[in-house]
C-alpha cells in the first residue's frame, strides 16, 4: 500500500527539510568552511593531476608534486599578504577618518548649492569608511583560515587520492555503472574545465590590477590584486566589490583624479577579460542568471560568512553543472541559467568547449 500526498504537503515537507539542512549548515560553519575550501582547492588541482596521470606520472608522485606546489604558493602568498593585511588593518582608522572628512566636505558643497541634508542621516546613509571596514574584517577572516592550513591541506590530499580511484569504486558500487559513470565524467569534466579557465582568468585579472595600482602608487596594491583575483570568481558583482575599496583608498591617498583612473583600470580589466576573453574561452553554456548570482552571494554569505561569499559562485556553479549532467535534474540546472542558450539536449551540448574535453576523457577511459 502506497501513501498518496497532496502537492501542498510534499512542498511543505521539502521546504521543512531544506530549512533543517540550511540551519545545520550554518551551525556547522566552523567545519564546513575548511571543508569547502579544501574541496575548492582540490577542484583547482584536479586538471594538472589529470594531465600528469595522462602523461604517465604515478598517482602518488603527481599528488606529491601538487601538494608541494600548494605549500610553496601558500607560504609565499601568506608571507606577502599576511603582513599587508596586518598593516592595512592598523592603518584602517586613519583611512576611515580621511574618508569621513571627504564625506563632510561633500555635504558642505551640496549645502552651498541649496541641497540640505541632515548630517546624522547623511553619515548613516553614506559612510564610505564602512566599506573599508568590511573589507578589513573580510581579509582578517581569510587570514584566520591559515590556522586551519594543516587540516585544509590534509583534506585536499585525501580528496585528490580519492579522485584517483573514484571511477573504479563507482563501477563496483553501481548497477548501471557505465551509464552513471558517463554522467559522472560529464560532470567532473565540466567542473574541472570551468574551474581551470576561471582560475586562469582570475589570475590574469589579479595580475593586471596589481600592476595598474603599483604604477599609480596606491597602497597595498598586492592586497587589492588578491582581492580582485578572489572576487573574479563572482561574475558581475565581484568586479564591482573588488573596485570599491581600492578606489576609496586611491581617493584618500591620491585624490579624485587618481581615484577615477583606478576605477577606469578596473573597468578596462573587467571589460577586456570578463566580457571579452572569458566568454569566448568559456563558452556560453556556463552562465548563471543575475538573480541567481545575487541570491547565491547572499545565501552562502549568510550560511558560511565572508568565505562563503567568495565561494558562492563556484559552489552554485558546481550544483548547476551537476544538475545539468543528469537527465532527471537537467530542468533545474536550466532554471538556474540566464536562458540565453536554451536548446535541445545532446551530450555536453550546453558546454560547447567542454564537449571536446568530455569526448577526450571518454576515449582515454
Amino acid at each position: 500500500m502506497t501513501l498518496q500526498f497532496s502537492p501542498v504537503i510534499r512542498f511543505l515537507v521539502v521546504s521543512a527539510a531544506v530549512v533543517i539542512v540550511v540551519a545545520g549548515m550554518r551551525a556547522a560553519e566552523a567545519i564546513l568552511v575548511p571543508f569547502f575550501l579544501s574541496l575548492f582547492i582540490a577542484v583547482l588541482c584536479s586538471p594538472p593531476l589529470t594531465w600528469m596521470k595522462r602523461v604517465g606520472v604515478p598517482s602518488w608522485l603527481a599528488i606529491l608534486i601538487i601538494i608541494t606546489a600548494i605549500i610553496v604558493i601558500g607560504v609565499v602568498v601568506g608571507a606577502v599578504v599576511g603582513s599587508s593585511i596586518n598593516s592595512f588593518r592598523a592603518d584602517l582608522p586613519l583611512y576611515q577618518q580621511r574618508l569621513q572628512l571627504i564625506s563632510n566636505d561633500m555635504l558642505n558643497m551640496l549645502a552651498r548649492f541649496g541641497l540640505e541634508f541632515d548630517p546624522k542621516q547623511w553619515r548613516d546613509s553614506f559612510d564610505p569608511g564602512a566599506a573599508l571596514g568590511f573589507v578589513g574584517n573580510t581579509l582578517a577572516s581569510l587570514g584566520n583560515l591559515m590556522t586551519n592550513a594543516f587540516l585544509i591541506l590534509l583534506t585536499v590530499v585525501f580528496i585528490l587520492a580519492e579522485e584517483v580511484r573514484f571511477g573504479d569504486k563507482y563501477m563496483l558500487a553501481t548497477a548501471k555503472s557505465e551509464e552513471g559513470l558517463v554522467a559522472v565524467k560529464r560532470f567532473t569534466t565540466s567542473v574541472n574545465r570551468y574551474m581551470a579557465i576561471k582560475l586562469m582568468m582570475s589570475l590574469m585579472t589579479g595580475a593586471f590590477i596589481t600592476i595598474w595600482l603599483m604604477v599609480q602608487g596606491v597602497d597595498y596594491a598586492v592586497l587589492w590584486g588578491l582581492l580582485a583575483f578572489l572576487l573574479n570568481f563572482v561574475p558581475t558583482l565581484g568586479s564591482i566589490l573588488a573596485a570599491v575599496p581600492a578606489t576609496l583608498l586611491s581617493l584618500v591617498q591620491l585624490g579624485v583624479g587618481d581615484a577615477a583612473i583606478t576605477a577606469l583600470g578596473f573597468l578596462l580589466v573587467n571589460g577586456i577579460i570578463g566580457n571579452g576573453i572569458e566568454p569566448r574561452t568559456m563558452g556560453k553554456g556556463l552562465d548563471l542568471s543575475a538573480l541567481v548570482v545575487f541570491l547565491s552571494l547572499v545565501f552562502w554569505g549568510w550560511v558560511l560568512g565572508s568565505v562563503g561569499m567568495l565561494l558562492s559562485i563556484p559552489l552554485t556553479m558546481t550544483i548547476k553543472i551537476a544538475l545539468e549532467s543528469f537527465d532527471e535534474t537537467r530542468w533545474l540546472g536550466v532554471m538556474l541559467g540566464s536562458g540565453k542558450t536554451l536548446q535541445p539536449r545532446s551530450p555536453l551540448s550546453d558546454y560547447p568547449l567542454l564537449g571536446q574535453a568530455g569526448s577526450e576523457s571518454s576515449s582515454d577511459s
